[in-house]
C-alpha cells in the first residue's frame, strides 16, 4: 500500500466511523477484532501468554476454556477501543462528559490541580484513555500526551489533528518530546503517560507479574525532575456504553538516593499499581506484543 493509499484509507475509516450509528459501530468493531483474533494465531498466543500472567495466581497456572474465554473478550474489547475511539471527534463534548465518570479518586485531581506544580497520570493501554483525556479538558486539566510517530507524516498530522479536536493535546515521541513534557509540567499542566510498554527499549528493569520486565523511566524521571503529583489510573470502558476512570493516590517522589536508584523505586512501585488497575478488567488490557519475551 503506498502512503497517500495508507493516508485516504483512515481517513475515509475515521470519517465512517464517525458517522455510524453507535451501536453499530461497536458491533461490528468487536465481530471484526473477535474474527481477526482467531485466524491471527501468533497476535493470539502472545495475548494468551500476556493474559495468563494477570490470571495466574503466582505458582499457580489457568485453566485452559477461562484463558480462551478471556483472550476472546480481549478482542472483543480491543475492537470496541478503536470503533469508540475513531468515533469520538463525531460526538458532541457534552454528550462524552455524560458518559463519563470518575468514580475513584477525584479528590487526587482536585489537589494536583490545587498545588500548580504539575501532574502526570501514568496509564497502561486499559479501556480507552482517549475518554478519560477528553473528560479532563473539561475540568480544566487538559492533557498533553506523546504518540509514536506515524508514516507517513501526512497521516499523524491527521491522527493529531483529530485528538486534539477531542481535548488532547499530541507530541511525537522524538528527541523533543522530553523537553515539552517537562515545559508542561513546569507551567503546572498536565501530562499522560501510557507506560506499560517499554516502546523505546531502553526502560527501566522491575518485576511486572512475577517476571522481570522494562518499563519506561519517563514518569518517574520527570516527576524528580519537576516535583509535579505523579499517580496512576486506568479508564475502563462500561457499564454499557459508558466509561468510568479509577486514580490511585499520589506515589511517593521524594528524593532518597541516587536519580538512578530513586528511578527505579518509584518505576516498581507504578508498576505494582498498574499490576492491580489491569487486574480489574484483564480483558480490557490491549497489549498484543509479547510482553513477557525473554531474551
Amino acid at each position: 500500500m503506498t502512503p497517500r493509499a495508507r493516508v485516504a484509507l483512515f481517513k475515509g475509516v475515521g470519517t465512517a466511523m464517525e458517522v455510524l450509528p453507535e451501536r453499530f459501530d461497536v458491533a461490528a468493531a468487536s465481530l471484526i477484532a473477535s474474527t481477526i483474533g482467531r485466524r491471527a494465531r501468533a497476535a493470539r498466543t502472545r495475548l494468551a501468554d500476556n493474559l495468563r500472567h494477570v490470571l495466574a495466581p503466582p505458582g499457580d497456572v489457568v485453566d485452559d476454556a477461562l484463558l480462551d474465554e478471556f483472550v476472546e473478550r480481549g478482542f472483543r474489547s480491543y475492537g470496541r477501543y478503536w470503533a469508540e475511539g475513531a468515533k469520538l471527534p463525531g460526538l458532541k463534548p457534552p454528550s462524552v462528559y455524560r458518559r463519563f465518570v470518575i468514580a475513584e479518586g477525584m479528590e487526587h485531581l482536585a489537589a494536583a490541580q490545587a498545588r500548580q506544580q504539575g501532574l502526570i497520570i501514568a496509564l497502561p493501554h486499559i479501556g480507552s484513555w482517549e475518554w478519560g483525556g477528553s473528560f479532563l479538558d473539561s475540568l480544566d486539566l487538559t492533557m498533553t500526551a506523546v504518540a509514536e510517530e506515524l508514516e507517513p507524516p501526512e497521516l499523524f498530522a491527521w491522527f493529531k489533528a483529530k485528538r486534539e479536536s477531542i481535548g488532547i493535546l499530541v507530541e511525537p515521541l522524538n528527541e523533543h518530546a522530553g523537553s515539552v513534557l517537562l515545559s508542561t509540567l513546569r507551567r503546572g499542566g498536565v501530562v499522560g503517560l501510557l507506560c506499560d510498554r517499554d516502546i523505546q527499549g531502553n526502560g527501566i528493569e522491575v518485576e511486572f507479574f512475577n517476571e522481570r520486565v522494562t518499563l519506561p523511566a519517563g514518569p518517574a524521571t520527570l516527576a524528580l525532575r519537576t516535583g509535579a503529583t505523579l499517580v496512576t489510573a486506568a479508564c475502563y470502558s462500561g457499564p454499557g456504553r459508558d466509561h468510568f476512570a479509577v486514580v490511585n493516590a499520589p506515589l511517593s517522589v521524594a528524593r532518597e538516593g541516587s536519580l538512578r536508584a530513586d528511578v527505579t523505586r518509584i518505576t516498581q512501585a507504578l508498576a505494582r499499581e498498574l499490576e492491580g488497575l489491569i487486574r480489574r478488567a484483564p480483558e480490557q488490557w490491549h497489549v498484543l506484543e509479547d510482553r513477557f519475551a525473554h531474551p
